[in-house]
């Protein structure tokens, strides 16, 4: 009897430290996006120009100088490169991508081109009416 209730207990312990970790690692692809006073989280794709931001992100955070472009994004220049895997996309609001290697778009509407997704943010419900209209700084962290 008291095998089998120190062995539910091993397996109630592995369980929950499986569980944390899965929670742990989940946390590791988001990072915070700072528009005016609202912060957003981002989940972030894996691909080589996601690990190369975070990577970038680890010394400090990254500040875009962002402009409306075409009535359903603001981009901005990084002030640095990151890998291209270009792919053709059907972007959504919420979409954050990679264009030219040196540029990052937030977009507040729907296009379609080749670019490098780099994450989605995850509640959108009032995003384009944070971004608003005209310039705006973008302030990526990780937390």
């Amino acid at each position: 009897m008291i095998f089998i209730k120190k062995t539910s207990m091993i397996f109630i312990i592995l369980g929950f430290l499986l569980l944390s970790g899965v929670n742990a690692q989940n946390n590791d692809n988001i990072i915070k996006l700072k528009v005016n006073d609202h912060i957003f989280d981002v989940e972030l794709e894996n691909n080589s120009a996601t690990q190369e931001l975070v990577k970038k992100l680890e010394t400090g955070n990254v500040t875009v100088n962002a402009t409306d472009y075409g009535n359903f994004e603001k981009v901005g220049n990084l002030g640095f490169s990151l890998p291209v895997n270009d792919e053709n996309m059907n972007t959504e609001a919420g979409d954050i991508v990679l264009y030219q290697g040196n540029q990052v778009s937030v977009f507040y509407d729907t296009h379609s081109w080749s670019y490098t997704k780099l994450g989605k943010i995850q509640n959108v419900s009032d995003l384009k009416e944070v971004l608003g209209s005209g310039n705006t700084v973008l302030e990526f962290s990780l937390r």
